[in-house]
């Protein structure tokens, strides 16, 4: 993968944004696996299992679990984590970093933050180090 550009399909990045506007209130979360060239192409959703879905969120464990066998079922890997921010920006909290676990997946975060417009931004997150990427948007 390409660290300093990242290639998403509009499809992909609208359904992600749509999950996003049909929970206003809480943080949605999920993962998305790339095909054998690392384009990402599917969207797993997985319910967030936290105790405050409205601040923070943990991946439903037994949920990961079926994605991620899903993933690896149809030749894919794990492309992204990603998740929304309700009531912050699309930028990763301190909490987002401390408990990032895959330092080489890409982690989209969604804010609804803004003044009707959605905002998707990208992040490396590898130990305290963060990374933006820039998205680009291509007709897949």
């Amino acid at each position: 993968m390409n660290h300093s550009d990242i290639s998403l399909p509009r499809k992909l990045t609208n359904q992600l944004l749509h999950l996003a506007q049909l929970s206003p209130e809480t943080e949605v979360c999920g993962l998305i696996g790339a095909d054998k060239q690392g384009m990402p192409v599917s969207c797993y959703p997985v319910d967030n299992s936290a105790s405050t879905p409205q601040t923070r969120f943990l991946l439903d464990a037994s949920q990961q679990i079926e994605a991620m066998r899903q993933i690896r079922d149809k030749g894919e890997s794990l492309f992204a984590i990603y998740h929304s921010h309700p009531h912050s920006p699309a930028q990763p909290s301190p909490t987002d970093i401390q408990e990032a676990s895959y330092p080489d997946a890409l982690h989209l975060i969604i804010s609804l933050n803004t003044k009707g417009v959605l905002e998707l931004r990208g992040f490396k997150i590898a130990g305290q180090n963060v990374e933006e990427l820039a998205l680009n948007l291509i007709e897949a």
